[in-house]
């Protein structure tokens, strides 16, 4: 665990839907959590310094970097790099991790640009061969991660094992678990069912030395029972699986408040039920589970929802801070090593095409 007295995070400021206007009001209330806390407020200081002038708390501890170069959110990885590099308020936010100005960035700008310049900047540590993302999923327990949702389509064995080791070193920082179980996606619990590539992967954690606990194979509705602690996929169905969840919560609520507002009966039945239904939202909250973890890369960087309100990004720094209070980088690294020493010899990695984020 890192003992610095003081952490410093990198916020790009012009990323996500609402710009400064968001992540300013979502950095002060970072700020009221964290007295340790400094902040590198990267991005157009014309925009950035009127909103500071509301929050004293957050200006005494604030840097702004000026650049007006910004990624929009609908740009391509290719064109964010070509366009951005060097100057953008998202590439200066990830420098400033790389140059050790930062402990760690935050943006809530677009997941393609962010996962290329990422990688660009602070590059794929030794022994990884695809970063991932990982996302924090509410279940019926508590949490549990899930990657990737989105960086490497189509994985191989390999990959699925080095996601494996990522995403239970993440959980040990996030959840504070000695011992955290990791089970792989999959059509059913049995052995003969799956991709060849997905069963490789379960026979080699299976079969491995890791110091993991693999619980083997688990389904779709297992992810909201909190089955295991770790769930580990390929980022094309965990994408899809992402979408599907947020899609469901969202029909689930209007579903809900429809019924609850269709009669004068149903209304005084949500009026005495209010502290039920209040705590039910407050537990499905999407804005207290915002922030996705850039794994295997050297250096930490955490990806909040683009259309997050302040409340959401802030939950994202905490994120962010968990990762390097708890040494994420390190604990992985040593992980990765013991992984090559104990089945890299013996499984042979294809290449794989980029992957399309």
């Amino acid at each position: 665990m890192t003992t610095k007295k003081h952490l410093t995070i990198a916020l790009d400021a012009m990323g996500g839907d609402q710009g400064p206007d968001m992540v300013i009001p979502g950095a002060a209330l970072s700020a009221v959590r964290h007295p340790e806390l400094r902040f590198l407020l990267v991005g157009d200081r014309s925009r950035i310094a009127p909103l500071l002038e509301r929050h004293p708390k957050l200006k005494d501890r604030s840097e702004i970097i000026h650049t007006d170069v910004f990624v929009t959110m609908d740009a391509k990885p290719s064109q964010a790099l070509r366009q951005g590099r060097g100057k953008s308020s998202m590439w200066l936010t990830i420098e400033a991790v790389r140059s050790g100005a930062a402990d760690t960035a935050v943006s809530a700008g677009n997941t393609g640009a962010l996962m290329a310049m990422a990688r660009f900047v602070l590059k794929t540590m030794p022994g990884i061969s695809r970063p991932a993302i990982a996302a924090i999923w509410p279940t019926m327990r508590s949490e549990s991660v899930v990657l990737d949702v989105g960086a490497t389509i189509g994985a191989d064995a390999t990959q699925l094992v080095e996601f494996a080791v990522m995403g239970e070193a993440m959980a040990r920082c996030l959840f504070g678990l000695e011992k955290p179980t990791v089970g792989l996606l999959n059509v059913g619990v049995e052995e003969i069912k799956g991709v060849e590539q997905l069963k490789e992967a379960h026979r080699i954690l299976r079969d491995s030395k890791l110091p993991l606990v693999y619980a083997g194979f688990v389904e779709g509705d297992d992810i909201s029972k909190g089955t295991v602690d770790v769930v580990v996929t390929e980022g094309f169905t965990g994408n899809i699986a992402l979408k599907a969840a947020e899609g469901t919560a969202k029909q689930l609520a209007t579903y809900l408040k429809l019924c609850l507002t269709r009669t004068w009966v149903s209304k005084l039945g949500a009026l005495l039920a209010s502290g039920a239904f209040n705590a039910l939202r407050d537990r499905m909250d999407p804005r207290k589970h915002n922030g996705g973890v850039f794994l295997g890369l050297n250096g930490v960087v955490v990806k909040s929802h683009g259309g997050t309100d302040a409340l959401g990004f802030a939950t994202a720094i905490d994120v962010a801070l968990d990762m390097v209070r708890n040494d994420l980088v390190s604990k992985i690294k040593t992980d990765v090593e013991m992984m090559n020493a104990l089945i890299r010899p013996v499984v042979p990695h294809d290449k794989q095409p980029e992957p399309t984020i």
